[in-house]
């Protein structure tokens, strides 16, 4: 009997994952799951670039507005929900399609994680708090001191990713990579994962005018809004933290603007680092969907 199939849609961001995601929960008639470290948030829907009610209305998505951003979602969380979730789809259906940009969250449904230790509320707090106030500066000299090995392979520029690494250190004395066992759990399903990519250019342009649609559509208005939630993780992120620092008078808007264009150009080319050395990824156009739904059926008969 075949083993069910999770085709994994990865790319960086503004590349086109959630158009492809639906055109391929179509084809196949399943359902999509969403691996966007963000897009849970019911509160955060703008700046996080959520599939538009179209979209959702043209599949059914899961872990999209599922979560406050006054809780405490983690990968490991993702990754339990997730696949009590998959038990349940691939039931009704022989393939499910997970669309992601985040790659700890494509990993831990994928893969599992290791089993890293909890920190305290208020170590994660006092971290959060010296980003706000200083910056990642200071949290990644500190992370470099107390983990070398983990800040050569870690993507430093992502306070997320920094800070909880300073977090499991805070907590237990030991480096973060100390608890990296770097074993993969075995899944009752296989894995195909298509890489969206293109001309470096154009994807930049996207970016840009993908940010000018965002603050055309109110992205300054929902980042007031989350102001008291401001430290937060996920608020910790490209197209927020630019805005709070507008908010707190440290930049002009057009520079705030400027600044969340640079960071995700930035961001989408670690992604695209990052999903290169990540698996088994046949990378594709994002408008080949003839050629990607061919891929998909020649890996599904074993070709």
């Amino acid at each position: 009997m075949k083993k069910k199939k999770l085709i994994v849609v990865v790319g960086p961001t503004a590349i086109g994952k959630t158009a492809m995601g639906v055109a391929l929960a179509n084809h196949y008639d399943t359902e999509v799951i969403s691996a966007d470290s963000r897009q849970f948030y019911r509160e955060m829907s703008i700046g996080t670039a959520k599939p538009d009610e179209f979209e959702l209305a043209q599949a059914r998505h899961h872990f999209i507005h599922s979560h406050s951003i006054t809780e405490e979602y983690s990968a490991g969380d993702f990754e339990r929900d997730a696949l009590a979730l998959l038990d349940n789809l691939f039931r009704k259906h022989d393939q499910v399609i997970v669309v992601g940009g985040s790659g700890l969250f494509v990993r831990a449904l994928c893969e599992g994680l290791d089993d890293l230790p909890k920190a305290p509320v208020e170590v994660r707090d006092q971290l959060n708090r010296l980003f706000l106030e200083q910056g990642i500066e200071p949290l990644q000299a500190r992370l470099k001191n107390v983990d070398p090995v983990y800040y050569e392979q870690a993507d430093v520029q992502n306070p997320q990713r920094v800070i909880r690494a300073l977090e499991v250190f805070e907590a237990t004395g030991k480096p973060f990579s100390a608890f990296r066992a770097g074993k993969l759990e075995e899944r009752p399903f296989d894995v195909i994962t298509i890489g969206l990519n293109m001309d470096r250019t154009l994807l930049y342009d996207r970016i840009n005018r993908r940010v000018d649609r965002m603050m055309e559509t109110g992205l300054l208005q929902e980042v007031k809004s989350l102001k008291v939630y401001r430290e937060k993780p996920a608020l910790l992120t490209v197209g927020y933290a630019e805005l709070f620092a507008y908010l707190d008078g440290q930049s002009t808007l057009e520079d705030a603007v400027d600044r969340i264009k640079q960071n995700s150009r930035r961001y989408a080319k670690r992604q695209i680092t990052w999903f290169k050395k990540y698996g088994d990824t046949r990378w594709f156009e994002p408008t080949a969907l003839n050629d990607i739904v061919a891929y998909i059926d020649a890996k599904t008969e074993g070709k």
